[in-house]
């Protein structure tokens, strides 16, 4: 299990970018990894964060994150694959502010998938995010790109709803 943690700098770029969109909102943080985005949105005020790892492993590790941020009140880890969580996640009508995907780099069009089926558990003016490389090209129907940010090797698309 290789993990591709977002960098610190892309991260802090885009929570400047999400600003109070953050604040109070339920986080979706799909391909998890250790954690950190759903963490960082924690960290700046939002209400409730659902990590989904398939790996289990890192789920472990991301249960320690938690754990030693005291933040197990206010966080869920599910063991799974992004999209059918994001299904079930749907059928039981859960809604979230902010859906981040960062999937791992040979598989981005994977999260990308798992996104265009999470436009349905946005709130209204909720956004979704996807960190992928530099030179992918978004081609989904159900959101659409509102802001891009540069990161080295990474890209973040800040999407919304159509």
């Amino acid at each position: 299990m290789a993990l591709r943690p977002t960098p610190d700098a892309l991260r802090e770029r885009a929570f400047a970018v999400l600003g109070d969109l953050v604040k109070g909102a339920r986080i979706l943080d799909l391909f998890a990894g250790t954690g950190a985005v759903g963490l960082e949105a924690l960290s700046r005020g939002a209400r409730a964060a659902v990590f989904v790892e398939r790996h289990r492993k890192a789920a472990a590790l991301i249960n320690a994150n938690i754990e030693a941020l005291e933040a197990d009140e206010a966080a869920r880890v599910i063991v799974g694959s992004a999209l059918s969580t994001v299904r079930a996640l749907a059928a039981r009508g859960e809604r979230f502010g902010l859906v981040w995907a960062d999937p791992p780099f040979e598989r981005w069009e994977e999260g990308a998938t798992a996104l265009e089926k999470a436009a349905e558990l946005l709130t209204e003016g909720g956004l979704a995010c996807l960190e992928c490389p530099a030179a992918a090209q978004w081609r989904g129907e159900a959101l659409q790109v509102v802001r891009e940010l540069a990161g080295g090797a990474s890209r973040l698309l800040i999407l919304r709803s159509r």
